[in-house]
């Protein structure tokens, strides 16, 4: 005798575009086993959604905007933790527009599920979101190649501020304007400036941006 099929995901989308969350909603709502329940595009507001919706899977945007609604810094990752403190048996899916090592650690270390990337195909994302909720794990292939590539990549990693400095210096930014981007005073820019060329082995700016995108620390837009 077949077993009747159990009630659908609830699924809370988080990403701070409306077109992708409504999008993602499209999809999502297109397969008889999900439940999109919820959206917002905020990381505070998502933590205080998951208390009240309590959904199965929270797909998560990696790279909100920086300031939430109550003037704090909640990236997709900080929301992650605050969320999987807060809400038992809630699973995170990550999703994003980039795959670079950093950012795949970042969210594994944080508790997230899964990892898939914006660019790929729908089947990749609904396979996460029901692995997540069955309490497995699913990363994109790009994704999974960063973990693995990470085990592999002697040398100490970078911290998740000293990605984001190297971010900046990508950009072009002077110590000055990473020192304003990050809230930091100039001399702790350069601090983390002569570690992080340590750390990589590199002298100067522009060798520590090609090495830092060679391991996948960060992506060059």
């Amino acid at each position: 005798m077949t077993e009747p099929p159990g009630p659908p995901l609830r699924i809370l989308i988080v990403d701070d575009h409306t077109v992708v969350r409504a999008g993602l909603r499209a999809l999502l709502e297109g397969e008889p086993d999900f439940d999109v329940v919820g959206e917002t595009g905020d990381g505070n507001d998502a933590v205080r959604l998951v208390g009240g919706l309590r959904p199965d899977v929270v797909l998560m945007d990696l790279r909100l905007s920086e300031v939430g609604a109550a003037g704090s810094r909640v990236d997709g990752i900080e929301a992650t933790r605050r969320i999987l403190a807060a809400s038992a048996g809630v699973r995170v899916v990550v999703l994003t527009s980039y795959g670079s090592q950093a950012d795949v650690l970042r969210a594994v270390e944080a508790g997230a599920r899964g990892y898939v990337l914006k660019a790929g195909p729908p089947e990749e994302l609904f396979r996460a979101v029901r692995a997540a909720a069955a309490g497995g794990m699913a990363l994109a292939p790009e994704a999974a190649a960063r973990v693995v590539g990470y085990t592999a990549e002697p040398g100490p990693g970078l911290s998740e501020r000293e990605v984001e400095v190297v971010r900046l210096l990508a950009r072009g930014h002077s110590n000055r304007a990473i020192a304003g981007a990050l809230f930091l005073a100039e001399a702790t820019v350069k601090t983390h400036l002569v570690r992080i060329y340590r750390k990589l082995g590199t002298e100067n700016r522009a060798a520590t941006v090609s090495e830092a995108v060679r391991r996948g620390l960060i992506d060059v837009d």
